[in-house]
């Protein structure tokens, strides 16, 4: 009985064990996961160009031109002493650097006169508000209504024949200057700075200066206009523009100027130096030897004035 017992436990048991087993595993496929392909995100070359480009032109600015080293204070001592001795230009054997602005004096007694041909005006060297020139004289009286467009211009008696003279030798060429601004007091750049900080406030310095810092208050600077400009523009009402420089009256006026004792007062490559935009139309009368040697040395009234003249005070 005991026997039979234990064989029927046995049995149980048995049964139990294989209850309990699990089923075969099933070998199941890994999941499938496409690789990521990550490409970066690159700006194209033209992205990068444009921005470049935006980076490096500051707002308002005007046409880019070719911009010219400056020279150094020893190299352009050197070639006036050359110039004026009537020798060869020297050599330079060495790299120019530019020339330092001068330490403002405190005395405005100790510069040189504001009549003077060569005084310097900048936006940091000034003109008293009640300066003006004694010797005025009304372009109306020297040269026909198409050139003087009808403005009341008037210059300084010692520039008067030269400028005709310069005018007459133009329209002997064909061509047909125009004088669109001549001698500006203080109260008329003032109303004229207002008038264009109004109109174009982002481009105000290009064509204009705030009162007591304009050349055309000495009375010696001339603003010239061409009829070719509005074609080259394409405004029809446009009167100042850098394109001045490719008008003919622009060329002529940049390769002859000087002949007459004119020279351009803000050169496109010496905006560090005068702190003006390139004003192609704008000529200040400076004696034909000082223009001479200025269009020679290829450099502005400015650099040679800081270079060369005692410091300026500061208004």
């Amino acid at each position: 009985m005991m026997r039979i017992l234990i064989f029927l436990l046995g049995i149980l048991a048995g049964m139990l064990l294989l209850g309990c087993r699990p089923a075969a595993l099933v070998s199941l496929p890994d999941p499938v996961v496409e690789p990521t392909t990550y490409t970066p995100i690159t700006p194209t070359a033209q992205i990068v160009k444009e921005n470049a480009t935006l980076n490096a032109i500051p707002p308002s600015s005007p046409t880019a031109y070719p911009t010219a080293t400056a020279k150094s204070t020893a190299v352009i001592e050197v070639q006036i002493s050359a110039i004026k001795s009537r020798t060869p230009y020297p050599t330079q054997t060495h790299t120019p650097t530019s020339t330092p602005l001068p330490t403002p004096i405190g005395q405005c007694s100790e510069r040189m006169p504001i009549d003077n041909l060569l005084a310097i005006v900048t936006l940091t060297y000034g003109i008293s508000r009640d300066f003006a020139p004694k010797d005025l004289v009304p372009l109306a009286d020297a040269l026909p209504l198409h050139v003087t467009m009808g403005y009341p211009s008037q210059i300084r008696q010692v520039a008067l024949q030269p400028l005709v003279q310069m005018i007459d030798d133009m329209q002997a060429d064909t061509l047909h200057p125009q004088i669109l601004s001549a001698y500006r007091s203080y109260s008329a750049q003032s109303i004229a700075w207002h008038k264009w900080n109004e109109q174009y406030p982002e481009h105000a310095n290009i064509i204009s200066a705030p009162p007591g810092r304009s050349e055309h208050q000495l009375g010696t600077v001339v603003d010239f206009g061409s009829p070719e400009l509005a074609a080259i523009v394409g405004q029809e009402d446009i009167e100042f523009h850098t394109y001045f420089y490719k008008t003919s009256e622009g060329k002529w006026l940049a390769e002859n100027a000087h002949k007459y004792g004119f020279t351009l007062s803000f050169p496109a490559e010496a905006f560090d130096i005068t702190g003006f935009y390139f004003e192609p139309w704008h000529y200040r009368y400076v004696g034909v030897e000082m223009a001479t040697l200025l269009h020679d040395l290829g450099i502005s009234l400015t650099e040679y004035q800081l270079a060369n003249q005692p410091d300026p005070c500061v208004l």
